[in-house]
């Protein structure tokens, strides 16, 4: 189990991390674009991510050590929130995506949904654990969501 875990805004200092967990083998077999990205299209990326008020990203952190990253992502025209995670490859295995989902559906009151591919059952088992249910799959990508809070 992972140690406690916080959830800090990311920063432009975050990118060079960020990106080495984008591109890392697992992250990328499991992501719906699996190519690796570039350092000008990453760093593009994250300044449109920072600046939007329709994106919440969040670095995990357990004490001093960056454990993954959380992204929250609004729904055009809509108060529904899609949910993505990825863990530091060295801190896989410690229920940190577990913990950092959670904490972040926390946060957010109304409608989560979130997208996992069929046969990832680490990412299925941290969908449910936020919250979420399965609502149905598509093309071998499973739909998770959860309604809004009242």
């Amino acid at each position: 189990m992972a140690g406690k875990i916080e959830l800090r805004d990311a920063t432009t200092a975050d990118a060079p991390l960020l990106r080495a967990w984008r591109n890392d083998p697992e992250t990328r077999r499991a992501s719906h674009n699996p190519a690796a990205v570039g350092e000008a299209e990453h760093t593009a990326w994250l300044a449109a991510s920072l600046a939007s008020p329709d994106r919440l990203l969040l670095v995990a952190q357990s004490g001093d050590e960056p454990v993954g990253v959380v992204r929250a992502d609004r729904d055009p025209g809509t108060d529904t929130w899609e949910l993505s995670w990825t863990v530091a490859p060295p801190a896989r295995g410690r229920g940190v995506a577990k913990a950092m989902v959670r904490l972040l559906a926390d946060r957010l009151p109304g409608p989560l949904r979130a997208e996992v591919r069929a046969g990832n059952t680490a990412s299925i088992r941290v969908a449910e654990h936020a919250g979420l249910t399965l609502d149905r799959e598509h093309d071998g990508v499973l739909h998770f969501r959860r309604p809004a809070r009242a």
